[in-house]
C-alpha cells in the first residue's frame, strides 16, 4: 500500500470512484509512513491511529453506497497543533499549556474538513506559539528536513511540510503570520498558499491580529485549489471573515497565464543577497511562464524593508499570547519567545499604530503596483534550509528569523495571497522554492499560475526518499 502516499488527494479521490482503493487503504498507508518517519524527522505531536481508522471505516462505507459526504470524504490530512481540532489537546508547541483542557470545539478550518468526511491522521508540530521560522520546541524538540535530517524543515508549519512531503498524508492545515507555511514549504520541496486574509476563518483570533492567516499545505496546486473549496468559506465565529468565493477554485485552474502581466524581482531591488542556485532555478522557472504565454517584466515592486514594523507588531502579538502566563509558566518558554515578548510588552499604543501606518502604507503601493502587474515573482526565500536547531543560519551574523525570510513577512502585512512552489534544488539535493504573490482576493490567479508550472514540468509534486528508509 505504500504507494498510495504517493498520490495526490485529487488521484486518491478518484480511485475511490472508480473502486481501486479505499480510504480505509489509504488511511493505513498514510499512518504506517506517518509511524516510519517519526523517530527521525518529528512531524507529529500526536497520531490519532484509531479514530483515523474509525473515520475511514465511515468514509468507505459511504463510498460503498455511492453517497460521498462532500469534496474530500476518505482522504487523510493532518493539522498543525496551533488550530483546535475537537477530541484533541491543541499544545501550540508550549509546556505552559495544560492539556486537560475541555478541547471540544473545532477551528473553522477544521470543522470544514471534518464536514466534508476528511479523515485526521495527527496534529503536526510548531514552534512555541508559532512564533519563528523554524520548528523547534521545549515541547516537542526539532523538526527535520525530509531531504537531509540535519537541516531545518522551516517553520512554523513545519510538521506539516515534513508530513505532506514524506506522503503522512496528502493535505494539511498550516498557519502563516510571516511566511510559516512558505518557508517550510520552499525548503521541503511542496506547495503551500497563505490566502488573502480573511479567506479562511480563524477562530480563535490570534494574538499576531491580521497578520496570521490559515492555508493549505499539499503536494501541488490542484489538491490546494481543492482544499481551498472547502476551508474558503466564513464562519460567524470570525468577524473579519470574508464572504463566499464567486465559484470553486478547482474551476479556474486550468487558465493557464497566457496573456498575464507578471512582474519578476530576482532580490526586491538588490536589498536581499539570493543563493546563486535559488537564482538560477527561480529564473529558469520564470522563463517557462513566459514560454507559456505571460508577459514578464523584471521589475521591483516600492518596497523598502517593513522590518522594524513587522517586529513591532509581531513582538507584540507574542507579548499578548504569553500575558497571562505567571512566572513559573514564563520559565518554561523557548529562551528566544521570552526574549521578543519581554521586547513586545515595552511597546507603546504609539509605537504600535505607528507600525499599522507602516502596515497601511505598505499596502497601498503594493496595491498600485498590481494595477499594473497581475502577479509578482521572487524567489521564496534567499537560500536552501540550513542546520536544524538554530533560528538563523551559522555565521549569518542575523538576530532573528525575519533577517533571512525578507521575502515572506512583507506580504503578511499587506494580507496578499502567495504561495511557494518547489521549482528545483540545489547541489546539495535541497529543494528551492518560488513565490506567486497576487492582489487582495487574487487567490485564483496565484493558483492558476502555480498550476500551469505543475503542468509545465517546472514544479514537481514528486517528493523526497523516507529518512531513514
Amino acid at each position: 500500500m505504500t504507494e498510495l502516499t504517493e498520490l495526490t488527494a485529487v488521484r486518491l479521490l478518484d480511485g475511490y470512484r472508480k473502486g481501486e482503493w479505499s480510504p480505509v487503504e489509504a488511511t493505513r498507508a498514510a499512518l504506517e509512513r506517518a509511524e516510519a518517519i517519526q523517530p527521525e524527522v518529528n512531524a507529529f505531536v500526536r497520531l490519532t491511529a484509531e479514530e483515523a481508522l474509525e473515520q475511514a471505516r465511515e468514509s468507505q462505507e459511504r463510498w460503498r453506497r455511492g453517497e460521498p459526504r462532500g469534496l474530500l470524504d476518505g482522504v487523510p490530512v493532518t493539522v498543525k497543533d496551533i488550530l483546535l481540532q475537537r477530541g484533541a489537546p491543541t499544545l501550540r508547541g508550549s509546556r505552559a499549556v495544560d492539556p486537560a483542557g475541555r478541547w471540544d470545539e473545532d477551528a473553522p478550518s477544521v470543522a470544514r474538513l471534518r464536514e466534508h468526511g476528511a479523515v485526521f491522521i495527527g496534529k503536526t508540530t510548531t514552534p512555541e506559539f508559532g512564533w519563528k521560522g523554524v520548528t523547534d520546541s521545549p515541547l516537542s524538540g526539532i523538526t527535520r528536513n525530509p531531504c537531509d535530517p540535519s537541516r531545518t524543515a522551516g517553520g512554523s508549519s513545519g510538521g506539516s511540510a515534513a508530513a505532506v512531503a514524506l506522503g503522512a498524508g496528502p493535505l494539511s492545515l498550516g498557519t502563516d503570520g510571516g511566511g510559516s507555511v512558505r518557508i517550510p514549504a520552499s525548503f521541503c520541496g511542496i506547495f503551500a498558499l497563505k490566502p488573502t486574509y480573511g479567506r479562511v476563518p480563524l477562530y480563535p483570533a490570534s494574538a499576531f491580529g491580521t497578520l496570521a492567516h490559515v492555508g493549505p499545505m499539499t503536494r501541488d496546486a490542484a489538491d490546494a485549489a481543492l482544499l481551498m473549496d472547502v476551508i474558503g468559506h466564513p464562519d460567524s465565529r470570525d468577524w473579519s471573515a470574508l464572504s463566499a468565493p464567486g465559484g470553486p477554485y478547482t474551476d479556474g485552474l486550468a487558465g493557464g497565464v497566457r496573456g498575464l502581466r507578471v512582474a519578476y524581482s530576482p532580490s526586491l531591488g538588490g536589498q536581499v543577497a539570493v543563493q546563486p542556485a535559488v537564482a538560477r532555478a527561480v529564473r529558469q522557472a520564470v522563463e517557462r511562464l513566459a514560454e507559456l504565454g505571460a508577459y514578464v517584466t523584471e521589475t521591483d515592486p516600492d518596497l523598502t524593508d517593513p522590518v522594524e514594523a513587522f517586529h513591532t507588531l509581531w513582538f507584540s502579538g507574542a507579548a499578548r499570547v504569553t500575558q497571562h502566563l505567571g512566572p513559573h509558566q514564563r520559565e518554561l518558554l523557548d529562551p528566544g519567545l521570552r526574549e521578543i515578548c519581554a521586547r513586545g510588552a515595552r511597546y507603546s499604543a504609539l509605537d504600535y499604530l505607528a507600525a499599522v501606518d507602516v502596515r497601511m502604507d505598505l499596502g497601498r503601493r503594493l496595491g498600485r503596483f498590481h494595477d499594473s502587474y497581475d502577479l509578482l515573482v521572487t524567489p521564496t526565500m534567499p537560500l536552501t534550509a540550513f542546520e536544524a536547531g538554530a533560528e538563523v543560519p551559522k555565521g549569518s551574523g542575523h538576530r532573528r528569523w525575519t533577517g533571512w525570510t525578507p521575502f515572506t513577512y512583507p506580504f503578511n502585512m499587506t494580507q496578499q495571497p502567495a504561495a511557494s512552489v518547489p521549482v528545483g534544488a540545489d547541489a546539495d539535493g535541497l529543494p528551492i522554492g518560488l513565490q506567486l504573490v497576487a492582489a487582495r482576493h487574487r487567490d485564483d490567479l496565484v493558483l492558476r499560475a502555480a498550476h500551469a508550472l505543475y503542468g509545465a514540468g517546472v514544479a514537481s509534486a514528486g517528493r523526497p526518499t523516507p529518512a531513514g528508509s
